[in-house]
């Protein structure tokens, strides 16, 4: 333990970690986050098996993408839902071929999540871990993989700017303390009660990302620790909402607020009141792409009976996406690479079947929209 007079780091506090955090002041976040994850896991009811399937597959693919994205590394879309659908027996038409790095990354997000009830063990990390460098390097660089981070090339840093420009964001507990720093944080997350899990998922992703434990990766492996315990939390193994998500979106505050709370006291409730509110706006949003995905599906239930060739169901799924502008009869033909006279047909044959109506105003200012939805809804 270190034993200098200066503490920068929450880990040097003699105290460490003996996590603190002010439960009257997170009690309404809390109760709005558990309040929306409910209705968000209750609203899937109305799904069906299928349904309910293809929304997670949703989910999953943008964690997979977003928690990537978060370190600077793009993932191929198809790729990760394609790798996602072949693990999760979810037929989805033609499968991109295999990718070995991104098929690593969906094997930890799934092996998080669906066995999020067993235990998690320093092997199970370290099979995380190989399975996100499964060529052992990290970019040019060979790593130490499936194993904690040995400090051959100097103490772990979290490090900003170029060459000459170098800022110092972190600095993680050194090597030789790696076995009982993760030895302690594990019996924490298997065997901890009385704790509010969604509040044990925030402080799990904090206390994870200060030891830092490998070479690279800890972001991605981070986040994996916080969707398990998520995933306790809700009792699924089905994902409706994506954290990770948020977090790249919200990425420049993630940042902040994880280096002031690791520069801090062991008081977490900052850090927990962001993630918190963080978690609301993820589930909030999830609520709102859960009940176009709903309407979709009934859309097409409604119409399942119509035919229709390709460039009309890819308009419709357009509009029922949030076309933008206003659907006129060049779009149509310009978005489908058909000529002005295909592109009339086919809205005209949907016109006529009512699946279509077509504005007031005539000429150029012609436009097409969506027959009512409550037509359509029961």
């Amino acid at each position: 333990m270190y034993s200098g007079e200066y503490r920068k780091y929450i880990w040097q506090q003699q105290d460490w970690p003996s996590w603190q955090f002010d439960h009257a002041r997170l009690a309404e976040l809390l109760s709005q986050v558990t309040l929306e994850r409910g209705r968000l896991l209750g609203s899937m009811q109305e799904f069906g098996f299928d349904l309910a399937e293809e929304a997670a597959l949703r989910v999953l693919t943008e964690d997979v993408i977003k928690s990537s994205e978060i370190e600077g590394e793009a993932l191929n879309l198809e790729a990760v839902r394609s790798s996602l659908a072949r693990r999760l027996g979810i037929n989805i038409g033609a499968l991109t071929p295999s990718d070995v790095h991104v098929d690593g990354v969906v094997d930890m997000v799934l092996d998080a999540t669906r066995r999020h009830d067993d235990a998690l063990t320093a092997e199970r990390l370290f099979g995380w871990h190989a399975s996100l460098f499964p060529n052992g390097y990290s970019g040019m660089s060979k790593i130490t993989v499936g194993a904690y981070r040995n400090d051959a090339d100097g103490s772990m840093q979290v490090v900003s700017g170029g060459s000459g420009r170098e800022r110092v964001h972190f600095e993680a507990p050194p090597a030789a303390s790696l076995d009982q720093e993760m030895d302690r944080f594990l019996q924490w997350f298997n065997h901890s009660r009385g704790m509010d899990p969604v509040i044990k998922a925030g402080l799990a992703h904090l206390w994870f990302m200060t030891i830092h434990p490998f070479e690279d990766g800890n972001g991605r492996i981070g986040r994996a620790v916080c969707d398990m315990a998520l995933a306790r939390a809700d009792q699924s193994v089905q994902r409706f909402y994506s954290l990770s998500g948020q977090i790249q979106h919200e990425r420049k505050d993630y940042y902040h607020v994880l280096e002031h709370a690791q520069k801090a006291t062991l008081d977490a409730t900052d850090w927990l009141e962001w993630f918190l509110a963080c978690l609301l706006r993820t589930v909030e949003g999830a609520g709102e792409q859960l009940k176009t995905a709903l309407f979709k599906a009934k859309f097409w239930f409604h119409w399942s009976g119509v035919p229709m060739n390709e460039r009309q169901i890819r308009m419709l799924n357009a509009l029922l996406d949030g076309f933008e502008g206003k659907l006129n009869n060049r779009k149509w033909a310009s978005l489908n690479h058909c000529s002005a006279d295909t592109a009339l047909r086919d809205i005209k044959d949907l016109l006529e079947r009512g699946v279509l109506n077509v504005a007031e105003a005539g000429g150029r200012s012609t436009h097409y929209y969506l027959r009512d939805f409550r037509v359509i809804l029961p």
